[in-house]
């Protein structure tokens, strides 16, 4: 009976740390657009949530619902941070979360930071591991009980650039080199909450644009990272949520968006709010925070 009880509370241990675990996406000799330092990935202090900084290796952490519950849907988390680090668990963890118990997979990135001593160059760094997270996700999904098609991504401000950088970019960063890279990088939907869009100016938000872009890029760099300019009619159907007195990413930046996506009719859903500021999360520690999640929810239940 101790044998029984024994083997129940191993396999149980077991199956918990096989939904939720931290994995590289790749090997270090492997990373494309990177140099060896001495530099370290750290928490930022003084912080009432984990914002960290100065990520060398991007890694992924994996958190599944069980199997009942599952959905066969899955989603990358891409956090936002100015391109300065990611806000990881207020627009990472905690929203794997919430899509667990709505029976969807979640794969939270640590992607790496543009201006890290260990980047080659800049802007490529973020959307590698980005590419690379959801080839990784596809090329697992037998073993993570999802439908290769019914994977989206969602990204809050800087992450919601790079996630629109993920779903409207159709070139592929870095040479593949691996089985997990003959699967297709698009996402086949798309949530954006306050995200920064464009590149260009007095639209931007000029932070995110400097750590990605540098402070004098030319204008081809700016237009081909201005990604309202790069949808098309193969960009995946998207949701969007943003509040009309954020100051920090301005709401234009949305409004372009859904315009880009209305001109080549691709299906969106748009909420704009005319209060929230920015950078509300799961809205939890904000009473002027969108109520988005109902809606949400609504919306990943209708995708087909």
């Amino acid at each position: 009976m101790k044998l029984v009880t024994f083997l129940s509370f191993y396999f149980l241990i077991v199956s918990q740390l096989c939904a939720q675990h931290l994995v590289p996406l790749w090997e270090e000799d492997k990373i494309p657009n990177y140099t060896a330092t001495d530099d370290k990935e750290y928490i930022a202090p003084n912080r009432d949530f984990n914002f960290t900084m100065n990520i060398q290796k991007p890694e992924m952490e994996i958190m599944l619902p069980s199997k009942r519950s599952s959905n066969g849907k899955a989603v990358l988390i891409l956090p936002g941070g100015g391109y300065a680090g990611v806000s990881y668990d207020w627009e990472g963890t905690e929203v794997g979360q919430w899509l667990n118990s709505n029976g969807i997979a979640a794969f939270v990135l640590k992607y790496r930071m543009p201006q890290a001593a260990s980047v080659k160059t800049s802007y490529k760094a973020p959307i590698q591991d980005a590419q690379r997270a959801m080839r990784y996700i596809r090329a697992h999904a037998e073993e993570f009980n999802i439908d290769k098609d019914k994977i989206g991504v969602m990204g809050f401000s800087a992450g919601g650039h790079l996630a629109s950088t993920l779903a409207t970019h159709q070139e592929a960063y870095y040479t593949s080199n691996d089985k997990v890279d003959e699967e297709a990088f698009q996402p086949n939907f798309l949530m954006l909450l306050y995200p920064v869009i464009s590149m260009q100016k007095g639209v931007t938000h000029q932070g995110s644009k400097n750590k990605l872009l540098g402070k004098s890029p030319d204008k081809k760099l700016v237009d081909q990272f201005s990604n309202e300019l790069q949808v098309s009619d193969k960009t995946p159907t998207t949701f969007i949520v943003h509040s009309g007195d954020d100051g920090a990413v301005p709401v234009e930046n949305s409004i372009r968006f859904y315009q880009a996506l209305v001109k080549h009719k691709v299906m969106a859903d748009m909420h704009l709010y005319p209060e929230g500021g920015h950078g509300y999360g799961m809205g939890i520690a904000n009473k002027n925070a969108p109520k988005w999640k109902g809606l949400a929810e609504l919306w990943l239940s209708e995708l087909k």
